[in-house]
């Protein structure tokens, strides 16, 4: 007797959690898990990106029948990994000992900015995505991201390999669905407080009005790019002064 295989069901990934996406259609998610993720030392934060990779990794053949094959599953572990290696390097390099006529110190330091939204490209759907978020997770932001419209399903599978690895419930949320329906929604959400527009085509400019109601700061990304300035565009620089003790 033939059996009928159980086919896999695909959700969300919402607050740690796979909701099922009938069950509702608003969350609370991202804000209240900034803390947690941000409240990390860099060099923790990049030991669970590196961790990500890992699982990425050993699911290899999964990824590469949900994206364009076992190169771009590669190439976005690779870039995890890169990304992973820059988590404690970026006080040092975006951050400064500023020169002072007082008895004071004055620092320089990089913050999150809080929660980024992202709306990813299309196309490559798991290395857009990977090249998009990573970069805002590095820093220490928590991430609501709008997977590829065409093919999603790359989404669901990262979001998997995110939930065995050591990134806190909420730090990372993918949703998949209509982005005309979506990034509008995420455009204008007060709570969220920047907006990487990389794959938004031609509905960026009204995306941009709605994120001025908060005055977002918005971005235009490369769907393949690799850069510490990807990092940056999310980050804060806070200037601190303290006194020099007698």
């Amino acid at each position: 007797m033939s059996r009928l295989p159980v086919r896999k069901t695909y959700k969300l990934f919402i607050g740690g959690a796979f909701p099922r996406s009938e069950s509702g259609r608003t969350y609370e998610a991202a804000g209240q898990n900034v803390a947690k993720w941000a409240g990390m030392t860099a060099y923790n934060r990049g030991q669970v990106l590196y961790r990500v990779a890992e699982m990425i990794e050993a699911r290899t053949a999964e990824f590469a029948e949900l994206c364009s094959g076992r190169p771009e599953v590669e190439r976005s572990v690779d870039r995890i990994v890169w990304y992973a290696g820059w988590a404690d390097k970026l006080a040092q390099v975006l951050g400064s000992a500023n020169p002072v006529a007082g008895p004071y110190f004055n620092f320089t330091v990089p913050e999150p900015t809080g929660v980024v939204a992202v709306i990813a490209p299309d196309e490559p759907p798991l290395l857009g995505l990977v090249s998009r978020v990573v970069p805002a997770l590095t820093g220490g932001n928590a991430v609501v991201a709008v997977a590829s419209e065409r093919h999603p399903l790359a989404a669901i599978e990262l979001a998997e390999a995110l939930a065995t690895s050591d990134v806190p419930g909420g730090a990372v949320n993918l949703l998949t669905g209509r982005r005309a329906e979506l990034a509008p929604w995420l455009a204008s959400h007060m709570d969220v407080n920047a907006l990487d527009l990389t794959g938004a085509d031609g509905e960026a400019p009204d995306l941009e009005r709605a994120a001025a109601d908060n005055v977002k700061r918005v971005v235009r990304g490369d769907a393949d790019g690799q850069s510490p300035r990807d990092i940056a565009s999310f980050l804060e620089l806070k200037t601190v002064w303290h006194p020099v003790g007698q």
